[in-house]
């Protein structure tokens, strides 16, 4: 299925947007690999496939899997179908753990695994602090060396709001393996997770040219979501003020003529 699914889908993705890939000779034509990617859009997981030979493992929200009736199904079968892995994201660290767990079902495979350390989409183009609890913890367990990757103006092609693709052409970097196995058996050490995912950052910064940002991008989602909340009810708040001032001046007595 997975064949038939990049034939149908990376076909036509690398013919309408022609993206351009530097550093295809770094990913390993056999063997296990995690390849870490910055996020900038929903369709990150489908332009890395297209142009890689290989076939590539990401994870995917259970509820891409699950959602019940005809287009539920539909959406079901596309993500299999590209070879996306449901994770259920319930409990305080349900993710995380299912991430670890799938990827390193994938590598053990001797196949490629994809994974995303921010976490979650950027919410503003730039690159966000990596979360160490699953990039690391599957660098580690499994001993496969990392390939950072970066994509470029993905993020453009599809804005928030908008229905309809601009034909642009979007930009992968894949970066040279990154081995640390220098670190083995210390995955449950928290210092070194963060090490590890640090590096891994850098390295995906400094070829996505990206501006970094120290926090995590799920902290920065929710201070922009607050911010706008904030905002709207100023608009709202001034609005209504404004209302008052002209219902007032309305309600005033018309003085008597002298």
């Amino acid at each position: 299925m997975y064949g038939t699914m990049k034939v149908a889908i990376g076909g036509p993705l690398k013919v309408a947007f022609r993206p351009w890939v530097e550093g295809l000779e770094n990913i390993p034509a056999e063997g296990a690999a995690i390849l870490a990617s910055n996020h900038l859009s929903f369709s990150d997981s489908f332009f890395l496939p297209a142009v890689l030979d290989r076939k590539v493992t990401f994870i995917a929200k259970a509820e891409y899997f699950t959602t019940p009736g005809v287009k539920g199904r539909l959406t079901a079968a596309f993500f299999k179908g590209v070879g996306q892995l449901p994770v259920d994201r319930s409990g305080a660290r349900g993710a995380g753990e299912a991430a670890i767990r799938s990827g390193l079902d994938v590598l053990e495979r001797g196949e490629l695994f994809g994974i995303y350390p921010e976490g979650t989409r950027s919410p503003d183009g730039r690159l966000y602090r990596g979360k160490p609890g699953g990039l690391a913890r599957v660098a580690l367990a499994s001993g496969a060396p990392v390939i950072p990757v970066a994509m470029i103006d993905t993020e453009k092609i599809q804005p928030p709001g908008k229905v309809m693709p601009k034909l642009m052409r979007p930009g992968i970097r894949i970066g040279e393996p990154l081995d640390f196995s220098r670190y083995q058996g210390m995955e449950h050490d928290r210092f070194v997770l963060r090490a590890v995912t640090d590096e891994v950052m850098y390295e995906i910064m400094k070829l996505s040219g990206q501006e970094y940002v120290d926090i995590y991008a799920t902290a920065a989602k929710r201070r922009i979501s607050e911010a706008a909340k904030a905002e709207k009810a100023a608009k709202a708040a001034a609005a209504k003020a404004e209302a008052a001032v002209v219902q007032a001046e309305k309600d005033k007595p018309e003085s008597s003529a002298s």
